[in-house]
């Protein structure tokens, strides 16, 4: 009994003087001064329905998620992020045969979604993230409905676009 006590605060106090000397912080990476952020309506330059409203309903998310930034109004917030979706492009990945292998038909696809964004401190003229361009590959399968497949694929590489956005945002200090 004494023995594992001592085990056990001894493996307590080799792990804070770990946390202690390693360098490393905890807390946000953005800048002291930006505490807000507001998106802008995210314009959608492709035929995809949808994806402007999921990639913002995605980095709303994201932002969320992240805590370095608290989502607010244009008019409340430090800064504003604006947005647009640049491309949409669908790929056949896996395949499945039918008719004994004289017809294929796709299984899997690939969607790559390619989104340029920058941030902007209103008021002033030079951007606080200049224009960046994050591209999300993401796989989907189709099971019954190819269509709700699809949009679930839309939705998936907006989540991905915005994760890597909203890191490439706090981290670019």
């Amino acid at each position: 009994m004494k023995a594992m006590k001592y085990a056990l605060c001894l493996a307590a106090t080799a792990i804070l003087a770990v946390m202690a000397g390693c360098g490393y912080q905890m807390g946000s990476l953005m800048h002291p001064q930006i505490k807000t952020i507001a998106i802008a309506p995210i314009k959608n330059e492709t035929i995809e329905m949808m994806a402007a409203q999921y990639m913002r309903q995605a980095l709303a998310e994201q932002f969320d998620l992240d805590q370095s930034l608290k989502l607010k109004t244009i008019e409340e917030a430090d800064c504003v992020l604006y947005g647009r979706i640049v491309g949409v492009k669908t790929t056949a990945v896996g395949y499945d045969s039918m008719n004994d292998e004289q017809t294929y038909t796709p299984a899997e696809f690939g969607l790559q979604l390619k989104f340029e964004f920058t941030v902007i401190i209103p008021g002033r003229t030079k951007p606080l993230v200049n224009n960046r361009e994050v591209v999300a590959d993401v796989q989907y399968q189709v099971a019954m409905d190819n269509e709700i497949a699809r949009r679930r694929g839309i939705q998936q590489a907006c989540r991905e676009a915005a994760k890597q956005a909203v890191d490439s945002i706090v981290e670019s200090w």
